[in-house]
C-alpha cells in the first residue's frame, strides 16, 4: 500500500513527490540511441536534478482494443553515470497505488551506490491515471478526502453502517465522474503499460525496484513478461493472495501493528525522550488505547485539520502512519500527549486538493478493479467485530468495508496467480517490523515465487528497508546484487 515518502498503508498513497509533479515541456529533444519512439525533453518541477529528462509514451486505454483510444504514460530518465558501464535500464516502481516515480530519479536513485548508477540509466514514471499521465478525478466531497475517512475506520461502538453508506457515496462519485479511463486503472493495466515502457525505451530486459505496492505490480510484471525481466528487487513485500488481493493488504495491518507498536513504546518511554508519553513501555500501549477511547466519546476541536476534530480514528490513523518509520514516531506521541492535556497541534498540511482526488482516484480504481469485494454489510460487520477483540489497536478497520464494497464495475480480467515459473532473478527485501507490509505477508509471496526468488529478511523497523529504514547488511546485499546480479544462495537473515 506507498511512493518516495508515502504513506500507502491499505490504499492511498500522498507523496512529497507528488507536490512538485515533473512533466514535459512542450519543446523536446530528439530522442537518443536509447529508443526510436521516445523524444526526450525537459521535466517542471522544483528540486530535480538538471540531468532529468521527461517524456511521454502512448499506451492503449484498453489492451483488449489495442486500436482505439490511447493515453500518456509520463515517464523520467537520468542516463548512467558511466556509459560505458551501462548494463540497461532501472525503473523505479512506486507504492500506492496512487504513489509516483517520477521524481525518484532526482530523488531516492541518488542514494544508490555510484556502480549502480553507473550500470542504468534511472527510470521512473506516473502511472496511469495519475498526473501528469493521462489523469482522473472521483470529484469526492471534502470530508470524503480524509485519511481516516477514506480508510474505513469503523464507529467508536463497532458499527460498519457508515462505512457502508460512505462506500455507496464515493463510489457514485467515481461513476460520475471518473470517466471510462477509471474502469481501466488495475494492476495488470500498469503492468502492460511498464511493457510499453520498456519497448520505448529500447531495451530487451527491463530491470526495476519496486516498493510496498510496487511490489505486487513487479511481481505482476514478472509473472506476466518473464523473460522481459533482468534484475528485479522487490522491498517491502504485499501478500500477493490471488483469492483476496488488496483486501488482503488492508488485514495485514492487524499483524503489522501488533509487530511494530511495541518498538514505537520502548521509544516512547525512554529516559530522555523529549517526547516520552510514559514511564515503561508496558504503560504505553493503554495510555493509546485509553486516549482513542476518550477521544471517542469527547473530540476535541482541530480548526484547519479534515476531519476538523481529533476523534478516536483519526489519532488510530496517525498511529497507523507514524509507525511506518522510526522517524514518525514523534508524530505519533506529540498527538497523544495534546489529548492528554485536551489540546491539538497545528493542523498537518495537506497536499493540494486536485492532488488528493487523483491519488485517491487512482488508488479506489486499481484495489476495487483487481479484485472483486463483498457487498455485505453483514460480512464486513461480523468481521470487524471479531477483529476488535483480537486487535483493538487497529480497531477492526483492517476487516471493514471500504469504497470497493459499493464499487459499480466488475473486473475485467481475474487477478494474477504468481508463481514459480520464470527465470531465477529476484531479490526480494523485508523489513521484520513493518507495519504496512508485515513480514507475514511478504514470506507469502516467497512462497509463490520459489525458486524465482530469494529474501533477505533484516532486523529492523519500518517500511520501505533498501537505503531507507532498512540496515547497511541488508543494503549491502541488494545493492550487490543490482551491480553484479551476485544474490545469497538461500534466504538469509540481516541482523
Amino acid at each position: 500500500m506507498k511512493q518516495s515518502r508515502s504513506t500507502r498503508a491499505a490504499w492511498i498513497a500522498v507523496s512529497a513527490a507528488l507536490l512538485g509533479l515533473a512533466a514535459p515541456l512542450t519543446t523536446s529533444v530528439p530522442a537518443s540511441a536509447t529508443g526510436p519512439s521516445i523524444d526526450w525533453g525537459g521535466c517542471e518541477g522544483s528540486g530535480l536534478d538538471p540531468r532529468q529528462e521527461c517524456a511521454t509514451v502512448e499506451v492503449p486505454m484498453d489492451y483488449a482494443d489495442p486500436g482505439g483510444r490511447k493515453i500518456d504514460i509520463v515517464i523520467s530518465r537520468i542516463p548512467s553515470d558511466k556509459p560505458a558501464a551501462r548494463r540497461g535500464a532501472l525503473l523505479m516502481i512506486p507504492g500506492g497505488p496512487g504513489g509516483s516515480s517520477l521524481n525518484d530519479p532526482s530523488g531516492k536513485g541518488q542514494k544508490l551506490p555510484q556502480d549502480v548508477r553507473d550500470a542504468y540509466d534511472l527510470i521512473g514514471f506516473a502511472p496511469r491515471g495519475l498526473a501528469p499521465s493521462t489523469s482522473v478525478s472521483c470529484g469526492l466531497d471534502h470530508g470524503d478526502l480524509a485519511t481516516s475517512k477514506l480508510r474505513p475506520w469503523p464507529a467508536p461502538d463497532g458499527s460498519v453502517t457508515e462505512n457502508m453508506a460512505t462506500a455507496r457515496r464515493t463510489a457514485a462519485a467515481c461513476a460520475r465522474n471518473g470517466g471510462e479511463l477509471i474502469r481501466h486503472i488495475s494492476t495488470v493495466d500498469e503492468a502492460r503499460d511498464i511493457d510499453r515502457v520498456r519497448a520505448a525505451l529500447g531495451e530487451r530486459r527491463l530491470s526495476a525496484w519496486g516498493v510496498s505496492y510496487g511490489t505486487y505490480v513487479g511481481a505482476v510484471y514478472s509473472q506476466l513478461f518473464p523473460h522481459r525481466t533482468d534484475r528485479v528487487v522487490l522491498d517491502s513485500n504485499d501478500n500477493p493472495d490471488p483469492s483476496r488481493v488488496s483486501r488482503a493488504w488492508l488485514a495485514g495491518h492487524e499483524t503489522g501493528v501488533e509487530d511494530t507498536f511495541p518498538e514505537f513504546a520502548k521509544w516512547a518511554s525512554a529516559p530522555g525522550n523529549r517526547d516520552r508519553v510514559a514511564e515503561t513501555a508496558a504503560e504505553v500501549r493503554p495510555l493509546f488505547l485509553r486516549l482513542a477511547a476518550r477521544l471517542d466519546r469527547a473530540p476535541i476541536p482541530w480548526p484547519g485539520a479534515n476531519p476538523e476534530e481529533l476523534n478516536g480514528n483519526v489519532l488510530r490513523q496517525t498511529m497507523l502512519d507514524s509507525l511506518s518509520s522510526p522517524s514518525r514516531f514523534p508524530t505519533l506521541a506529540k498527538l497523544m500527549l495534546a489529548a492528554r492535556n485536551g489540546t491539538v497541534p497545528p493542523a498537518p498540511v495537506a497536499p493540494p486538493e486536485p492532488v488528493l482526488q487523483n491519488v485517491a482516484a487512482v488508488g479506489a480504481a486499481t484495489l476495487c478493479n483487481d479484485v472483486a469485494w463483498p457487498t455485505s454489510a453483514a460480512e464486513y460487520q461480523k468481521g470487524v467485530t471479531k477483529s476488535r477483540t483480537e486487535h483493538p489497536l487497529t480497531a477492526g478497520m483492517p476487516r471493514n468495508a471500504m469504497i470497493c464494497a459499493a464499487w459499480p464495475y466488475s473486473p475485467r480480467q481475474a487477478p494474477v496467480r504468481i508463481t514459480a515459473h520464470g527465470p531465477s532473478t529476484i531479490l526480494l527485501v523485508q523489513n521484520e517490523r513493518d507495519v504496512v507490509a508485515p513480514l507475514s505477508g511478504a514470506l507469502k509471496l516467497r512462497d509463490a515465487l520459489g525458486r524465482r526468488a530469494v529474501m533477505v529478511t533484516v532486523d529492523s523497523t519500518g517500511h520501505d528497508a533498501y537505503l531507507a529504514n532498512g540496515n547497511a547488511c541488508g543494503d549491502r546485499v541488494v545493492s550487490r546484487f543490482l551491480a553484479t546480479g551476485e544474490r545469497p544462495n538461500e534466504d538469509t537473515y540481516c541482523a
